[in-house]
């Protein structure tokens, strides 16, 4: 009979006392700890921006032009360049008569006069290579000086003229007929005379050369009569003084 007392007892301390659980399901989320899902989200959308960084400027060049006015600009501008560099490129050289005592002017008072004041040696003449050579190739040593055969307007001045490499063209009248001489094959940066300058007969105009299609140290000597090339060597032996 005293049994009963003390099983009420023991039901009654169990009622009593709170059930023991682990602290991590006890505890409740605070806003202070995001849950796994709220961390997630967070960090793929956060990110952060410097006010102590500058802003970039937007450069110009990073784009195409999309106006009609824009489009006029820009081909306005190559059009400047492309201007520029032809210009650059009808300018002498450079003026190194007197660093290496090359006359400026050959000896002579004829009004037409070799090209050439020292030795050569004649090796293609006009027509050769089955009538395909318009002019005579006078070979010499590299860096001898070339002068105009006559007076006139220099029409071409380039450094790189087609297969004539660094090249000068004179156009001149003589005796009432139109003369067109072709000095090419210089040595590069050795010019001495621009597009549109009028040259004396016996003026500097380069050194020979062998750039273009050459293999070897040679003026190419081309003369056109009245836009009809002749043998420019017979020119030289006829009127050369």
């Amino acid at each position: 009979m005293r049994a009963r007392p003390l099983v009420a007892s023991a039901l009654a301390l169990a009622l009593m006392c709170p059930l023991a659980l682990p602290a991590y399901a006890a505890s409740p989320v605070t806003d202070s700890e995001p849950t796994l899902q709220q961390a997630a989200a967070d960090d793929s959308q956060q990110f952060t921006v410097s006010s102590a960084l500058p802003a970039s400027p937007l450069d110009r060049q990073s784009y195409a032009a999309t106006s009609q006015e824009e489009i006029h600009q820009k081909k306005a501008r190559e059009a400047a360049a492309a201007a520029a560099a032809a210009a650059r490129a009808a300018r002498p050289a450079t003026t190194f008569a007197a660093e290496r005592a090359v006359p400026v002017l050959a000896a002579g008072s004829g009004v037409v006069r070799w090209p050439l004041t020292s030795t050569f040696r004649v090796t293609d003449q006009f027509g050769a290579r089955g009538g395909a050579h318009m002019g005579t190739d006078m070979v010499t040593a590299g860096g001898t000086p070339i002068y105009a055969s006559v007076a006139g307007t220099v029409d071409v001045s380039s450094e790189s003229y087609g297969a004539y490499g660094v090249a000068v063209t004179v156009e001149s009248v003589v005796n009432g007929q139109r003369i067109r001489a072709v000095y090419p094959h210089m040595q590069y940066n050795t010019r001495q005379v621009g597009s549109g300058q009028e040259v004396q007969a016996g003026q500097l105009l380069g050194l020979v050369g062998s750039t273009g299609r050459s293999t070897a140290n040679h003026l190419h000597f081309e003369v056109s009569v009245n836009d009809v090339t002749v043998d420019s060597l017979a020119w030289l032996e006829a009127n050369a003084q």
